[in-house]
């Protein structure tokens, strides 16, 4: 989307996908998918070793905003494959799906920050690593002004200071 001709002020988007005539702002650090279940499950029903595999597993569906269902992309050795699992839920929400999970129902693809502190305290298993690659971190993106609104400008310095960005947006 031209957030220009849109008439916004500013997008969010996958560093790497930022506009070359844009300021992008670093949101963070580079993020990563990952498919967990619970020791319990995986003891029960095994570990998948390649993403074919989750067609014998309960996996946790989220439907999107437009009503698809998410399919579940992976990565490896230059090869990608995008996966329509199949399981007994299908939710609205990857939170819902954190707790589906966490409650032994199946597998489910969740973004690791989500899931970090599950995974350390052995709640949740990661499975299918080597298939789940790493992402651009986000950018808060803006095209140069010569005169920015208080509003605006004090958006992008709260943004710049929780982002622990230095005083120089980048550009990409």
């Amino acid at each position: 989307m031209d957030i220009v001709a849109g008439g916004f002020d500013l997008g969010v988007r996958n560093s790497d996908l930022v506009p070359a005539d844009m300021i992008a702002l670093p949101l963070g650090s580079a993020r990563r998918n990952v498919v967990v279940g619970t020791p319990s499950y995986l003891e029960a029903c095994g570990t998948p070793k390649v993403p074919q595999d989750l067609a014998e597993h309960s996996c946790l569906r989220v439907r999107l905003p437009d009503g698809a269902i998410y399919r579940w992309p992976f990565e490896k050795d230059g090869q990608s494959v995008h996966i329509d699992v199949e399981g007994p839920l299908t939710l609205d929400e990857a939170s819902l799906a954190r707790t589906a999970a966490l409650a032994s129902v199946g597998l489910t693809l969740a973004m690791e920050s989500d899931v970090r502190d599950d995974i350390e305290a052995g709640r949740l298993v990661r499975v299918l690593e080597d298939w789940t690659p790493t992402h651009a971190p986000l950018s808060l993106y803006y095209p140069s002004r010569r005169n920015p609104t208080a509003a605006f400008k004090a958006f992008v310095d709260f943004a710049r200071r929780q982002s622990g960005a230095g005083d120089t947006p980048s550009r990409p």
